[in-house]
């Protein structure tokens, strides 16, 4: 035997070593590689680019409350497939398929905690459930967070990331809007502050509603914020729109947000925020 064949008989013999898929991470808005345990360090934003990735409830909670201080209030539960949709799919198969891929029951969870030491509660909406579409089970978690808020004597703090309202659920998706609106009122009747942070994508009937209606309203970094879709404007209009349309910048400079702000620097304003809307009017 020579010793080409003698190696090849060795390696054939050698087991490969597999390299996990998550290792590193291909920035959107670079296209630079980034090691994935670095990028968790820095709370999924880009450390070439500061673009800001999108992250679902689970690591919202723990980058804003302090360590050990928050509950998940367990999601409530609704009605499934009303109307008995069937699209390409069964409506009852895309909600398990979303499930499976990211463990929650629907795309909106609550927590309870503090932040810095003062309470609050605090709604993430998942865009990775169903593009965060807000259907019956979305305006219910929204609705049992401003009621754990009252019940805490706590502001409200929701994150929205959102296609629109969810078609699978027709005319009761839409309903969702005047019950978060009410909601909203119900929490500002027992003088408490709801407060929003609108990260990317937030968009349709969910910025038409709980979206824009914050005492304060906070956007991330180049979160693209809209109602109806640019090209649909464009075609409308018959005129170019501006390159940042339709951002966070864009809002914060024609008045329709109070300020932008990078997710590294979310915990320390919404604390801040706390403490002059809460604190402040009591001792006023």
């Amino acid at each position: 035997m020579s010793w080409i064949d003698r190696v090849r008989n060795v390696l054939a013999f050698t087991p490969k070593k597999e390299t996990p898929d998550n290792l590193w991470h291909k920035c959107k808005g670079c296209g630079q590689m980034t090691f994935m345990k670095e990028l968790e360090a820095n709370q999924h934003v880009c450390p070439h680019c500061d673009h800001h990735d999108r992250i679902g409830p689970a690591e919202r909670f723990q980058y804003l409350f302090d360590e050990g201080s928050y509950t998940v209030l367990p999601s409530p539960r609704v009605a499934e497939d009303p109307l008995k949709f069937r699209d390409q799919k069964p409506y009852p198969a895309r909600l398990k398929a979303a499930r499976t891929s990211t463990g929650e029951q629907d795309a909106f969870l609550n927590a309870s905690g503090t932040i810095l030491g003062r309470k609050a509660v605090i709604g993430v909406q998942d865009f990775a459930f169903m593009g965060g579409s807000m259907g019956q089970a979305v305006g219910e978690a929204f609705i049992q967070g401003v009621e754990a808020a009252i019940a805490a004597r706590a502001p409200y703090i929701a994150f929205t990331a959102s296609g629109g309202a969810r078609m699978q659920e027709g005319i009761l998706s839409l309903m969702q809007m005047p019950r978060t609106t009410v909601a909203i009122e119900m929490l500002h009747d027992a003088g408490l502050p709801y407060i929003v942070v609108l990260t990317d994508p937030t968009s349709g009937g969910v910025m038409a509603a709980y979206a824009m209606l914050g005492d304060v309203q906070i956007a991330e970094p180049r979160a693209t914020l809209a109602f109806t879709g640019r090209r649909v404007i464009e075609n409308t209009i018959r005129e170019k729109l501006p390159d940042d349309f339709q951002t966070s910048e864009y809002y914060r400079e024609h008045g329709l947000i109070d300020m932008v702000t990078h997710r590294k620097e979310l915990r320390a304003t919404l604390g801040q925020l706390i403490g002059l809307l809460c604190e402040g009017k009591k001792a006023a």
